[in-house]
């Protein structure tokens, strides 16, 4: 009896399951740049969009989504970078000034 109990057990799991195709990943582009205010980026519909056109950003922007709200970790561009590549703070990945490496 527990072998027939054991085989429906499994039978019915497996019918419960369905088969489904390979589910693609999301293609992500993130484009990080620094030492330039968001004004000069299209995109973020500002009073320098007519200044520096930013098409191909712009056309990018419209088909996905935009990254608008962040935080700094550190005043300078180096550990800043570094926190965005490693996701750790400064005082985790070693990163302190200009001349800083990624532990």
């Amino acid at each position: 009896m527990m072998k027939y109990l054991f085989t429906l057990a499994v039978s019915l799991t497996a019918a419960m399951c369905q088969v489904h195709g390979r589910v693609s990943s999301p293609n992500i582009l993130f484009i990080m740049s620094d030492d330039h205010t968001a004004q000069a980026i299209g995109t973020y519909a500002t009073v320098l969009k007519d200044l520096n056109p930013t098409p191909t950003i712009d056309s990018l922007a419209e088909e996905g989504i935009v990254f608008e709200n962040a935080f700094c970790v550190n005043a300078i561009c180096t550990p800043s970078r570094a926190c965005i590549i490693t996701g750790q703070y400064p005082h985790v990945n070693g990163v302190f000034d200009l001349g800083g490496h990624i532990k």
